[in-house]
């Protein structure tokens, strides 16, 4: 049992030694243990301090490339390199490395394919009331588009099984965390959480420079992950309230017909049909989206299967051999 402990990384090396010196050298049940860092465009000396500590693989990008584009270039770059868990935990030590053991139980005993680290939101110190609060609605709302129970939504320490790994996909260009929670919940890959220690803060956080701009691109994660992977519920909802109100209004313009006062009140005879119209539309989007959602989904299933095929020991091989010098 091969696990690999990446580290998406962009200008840490100040932080980068205290994540590696955290992290665990031997887990119960997991035969080989290695680390890899995917250097995000990195303008410091990131790269070589990871080699200098001893990484085993580097992944680089010229340019940097965002946190989500990151998290599955690693991916990709774990699941060639043959392994069977992949965890995913921050360069700034935010997670406390002695818990992947606590990450890496459920995938070892079969009763999970992903896991999330729970985290003490609110008795971490360094978190204020507001993030604290807003964190907790944001976990709501994922947890309510993906029809899962995951309490900690925007976590980073997480844990993969091989067969995971094979089905993720991130396309917006932001975070993984949100779209990744709804993606596995759709296809109802076996989630759960366990609950997690933190570090003290290194240093503030790069992925957003405001709580309101970061509440500002989650949500619309959230509302993009729920359109692309629900779209006829999403539709519907929309399409059915815009419906309704157009028939509450159509009933009040009847009333005052039948009340001989029909004629003061042909706005509301004009809006009903608006709404009405606006209504069908709405539910015809839905019914193409849940059409293109399928698609997506036949196109999901094949590029799991060409995954599969890519990351098989003998392509691994015929991979290491093509990237060795010719003589």
């Amino acid at each position: 049992m091969k696990l690999i402990i990446q580290i998406p990384c962009y200008n840490e090396e100040e932080t980068l030694a205290l994540a590696y010196n955290d992290l665990p050298r031997k887990i119960n049940g997991i035969d080989e243990i290695e680390y890899l860092i995917i250097n995000d465009g990195s303008q410091d000396k990131t790269a070589e301090k990871a080699r200098e500590l001893g990484f085993h693989h580097i992944v680089s990008f010229k340019q940097n490339q965002g946190l989500a584009r990151g998290f599955m270039a690693g991916l990709d770059a774990c699941l060639h390199l043959g392994a069977d868990i992949i965890v995913n935990t921050d360069a700034d030590n935010q997670y406390c490395g002695a818990d992947i053991e606590k990450l890496v139980k459920p995938i070892l005993e079969q009763k999970a394919d992903i896991v999330i680290g729970e985290r003490p939101i609110d008795e971490t110190e360094h978190f204020s009331w507001k993030k604290k609060k807003f964190q907790h609605l944001g976990s709501w709302v994922v947890r309510v588009a993906s029809g899962t129970d995951i309490p900690d939504a925007p976590s980073g320490f997480r844990a993969y099984s091989r067969e995971a790994a094979l089905k993720l996909n991130v396309v917006n260009e932001y975070t993984y965390t949100l779209e990744t929670i709804i993606q596995a919940g759709h296809n109802k890959i076996a989630m759960t959480s366990v609950p997690i220690r933190t570090n003290e803060e290194t240093r503030p956080s790069r992925l957003f420079s405001s709580m309101w701009k970061y509440m500002q691109r989650s949500a619309t994660v959230i509302t993009r992950s729920f359109v692309m992977y629900r779209p006829l519920k999403f539709f519907s909802m929309v399409g059915g309230i815009l419906m309704l109100i157009g028939a509450v209004i159509g009933i009040r313009f009847l009333i005052f017909m039948a009340m001989g006062d029909g004629k003061g009140h042909i706005q509301s005879l004009i809006l009903t049909a608006i709404l009405m119209m606006m209504g069908f539309q709405t539910l015809t989007i839905g019914l193409l989206g849940d059409t293109i959602a399928a698609n997506r989904k036949i196109m999901e299933d094949i590029q799991y299967r060409v995954r599969k095929i890519e990351c098989t020991p003998e392509e691994r091989k015929i991979h290491e051999e093509n990237r060795k010098p010719s003589d």
